[in-house]
């Protein structure tokens, strides 16, 4: 059974940073992509960011140039540092991982930046 749990989200404020970190069971990074997506209050989910299973990233254009994605392949945990946030950057987000049959999701994490 794959699980996907997330942990650091929270209250920031402007200009400041987090790291989420999301832990994976059941799933094995070198055949599957992961990533993050958050949805903002009244609007659609979004991409921020995607490692595929060869290690490659693809960001949303508001995520370039501030948030990182990366892997740790031995823990089953990546992670997502967030730099310069922004109250814009206030959204549930939720890790995700696609292998061969489907897609799972993490239940969220808030992040809420305060101007």
């Amino acid at each position: 059974q794959v699980q996907l749990v997330e942990s650091g989200g929270g209250l920031v404020r402007a200009g400041g940073s987090l790291r989420l970190s999301c832990t994976a069971s059941g799933i094995t990074f070198s055949s599957s992509n992961i990533g993050w997506y958050r949805q903002a209050p009244g609007k659609q989910r979004e991409l921020v960011a995607i490692i595929s299973r060869g290690g490659s990233t693809v960001y949303a254009d508001s995520a370039q140039g501030r948030f990182t994605i990366s892997r740790d392949i031995a823990e089953n945990t990546f992670y997502l540092q967030m730099n310069s946030l922004e109250p814009e950057d206030t959204a549930v987000y939720s890790c995700w991982a696609q292998n061969q049959w489907r897609a799972y999701w993490g239940k969220g994490t808030l992040i809420t930046v305060s101007s």
